[in-house]
């Protein structure tokens, strides 16, 4: 077993290295496998009920867990998914992505088992470290190892590369979704609701494929390009040609610049996605059942998986600056009109609005990693893409509570709950203004970040360094 994780062995990099004539097409269905599965992270919002009612099974008993009590699970597994994305990203460069698919793999799949057996034992302690601890480590390393990889099989297309891997990761709870209600509703009987033996079952399930994607996964020969590519004579002044060291790349202003707008970005969807069924009920009071309701929360769900894939792919065109000033600029004007759209009772242009908004939202995600490599190149994007990630785990605090606060004192100050969100609507258009500005300000790397090649033993080091 040891040998298998040494140099040569089974999971080493010099084990994966595609030999002349792989198809690079069959490198991005493994990616998917990984962001399919690590995608139920979106899903878990249907155990919350049930868990409500673990002991009391037809009702909560007054020892059941509470909503905010079980809200924290989902909150603890994306604090992790930055965390293990930053720190683990350099590791994943070393390793490649086998390893570091597997290692994935074993924590996302074992955070469910041993959050069942904390379900089993009534400890809510070890559901936190359960999904929330390992599974959010697993959440991390499975969101970053396929990046890097998808990006150096595609030179030529790395937008719509990365969108592939990480639409994935937004579709991910269309299945999960469903299958876990199928599988509690199977398990559910007069002693149990059937959540225990559900996380047993998606535990297993989930490490079964996202080892499937770990062992089908490949990298290219250092000196590989597409056949029949060349790199464009006319370089576009974003795309850099040379690399940054992971631990360079942090000290740029470039990377700061482009973890604040990501953050933004963020920050203005997810609040909104947090609160998308209570939001265009009470937008709309008495035009919209909680059916209705669900069915937007779906169509934002869509919208968010497309629009990965969809601005990711444009971006190749467009250059992803031009893109992501795109995103704050019609999602400022957007954010200013969606109010209006709610006095005035016109629900389609509302839920038109919104969906533009979250395709902009998932394109952020998808978009990012091809952005990174152009500004730093693509030897250590994986680790860098993995530090940027940790503007998502601030974005996860900063948009459900502005949100969630400004409509509470709306309430409070005696606004009706049809205008509780137009305030709110203003405060996420003037985030992204502030992204725009950021977005504006990146400039290519300087030279002096830039690694060169060591003659002496063929590895790239900063610039300087000697």
């Amino acid at each position: 077993m040891e040998q298998a994780f040494t140099r040569g062995g089974f999971f080493s990099k010099e084990r994966i290295t595609a030999g002349p004539g792989f198809n690079r097409w069959m490198v991005p269905p493994a990616a998917l496998a990984i962001h399919l599965c690590i995608g139920q992270a979106y899903a878990f919002s249907v155990f919350n009920k049930p868990m409500t009612q673990l002991l009391g099974i037809s009702e909560s008993a007054p020892s059941d867990w509470t909503i905010p009590q079980l809200g924290w699970i989902f909150s603890i597994a994306i604090v992790f998914l930055g965390l293990s994305a930053a720190f683990a990203g350099k590791w994943l460069e070393e390793v490649g992505p086998r390893k570091a698919m597997f290692v994935a793999a074993s924590c996302f799949g074992g955070g469910f088992l041993v959050a069942a057996l904390g379900l089993h034992l009534h400890q809510l302690w070890l559901v936190y470290f359960g999904y929330g601890v390992l599974g959010g480590i697993g959440l991390g390393i499975g969101y970053v190892s396929p990046v890097s990889t998808l990006i150096k099989w595609f030179p030529d297309r790395r937008g719509m590369a990365t969108g592939m891997a990480i639409m994935g990761f937004g579709g991910g709870a269309m299945i999960a979704s469903p299958l876990s209600l199928q599988l509690m509703n199977a398990f559910k009987s007069d002693t149990s609701m059937g959540v225990t033996e559900t996380f047993v079952v998606l535990g297993i399930v989930y490490f079964i494929y996202m080892c499937i994607g770990a062992l089908a996964v490949r990298i290219p020969a250092a000196d590989w390009k597409p056949e029949g590519w060349t790199p464009p004579v006319q370089q576009n002044a974003m795309i850099s040609r040379n690399h940054v060291h992971i631990d360079r790349a942090i000290k740029t202003p470039q990377f700061w610049l482009l973890w604040w707008a990501l953050c933004l970005n963020v920050t203005a969807g997810i609040g909104v996605l947090g609160q998308a069924s209570l939001m265009i009920q009470e937008s709309f009071q008495g035009m919209i059942t909680a059916a209705a309701a669900a069915g937007f929360v779906g169509l934002l769900s869509l919208a968010n998986m497309s629009g990965r894939f969809l601005w990711s792919t444009v971006s190749d065109y467009m250059g992803r600056k031009r893109t992501y000033s795109t995103f704050f600029v019609l999602g400022t004007i957007l954010y200013f009109l969606v109010p209006g759209m709610g006095t005035g009772g016109h629900v389609t242009l509302f839920v038109l609005f919104y969906l533009v908004i979250l395709s902009m939202y998932g394109g952020g995600f998808s978009t990012v990693p091809a952005y990174l490599a152009d500004l730093f190149g693509t030897r250590y994007v994986g680790g860098i893409h993995g530090r940027l990630l940790t503007a998502w785990s601030a974005a996860g605090v900063f948009g459900p509570v502005l949100v969630n606060y400004i409509r509470d004192y709306q309430l409070q100050m005696g606004i009706p709950r049809s205008d509780v969100y137009i305030y709110t609507m203003y405060v996420m258009a003037g985030l992204l203004v502030i992204g725009f500005i950021c977005n504006m300000m990146i400039r290519p790397v300087a030279a002096q970040h830039h690694m060169e090649a060591d003659n002496t033993a063929g590895a790239p080091i900063p610039v300087g360094a000697k």
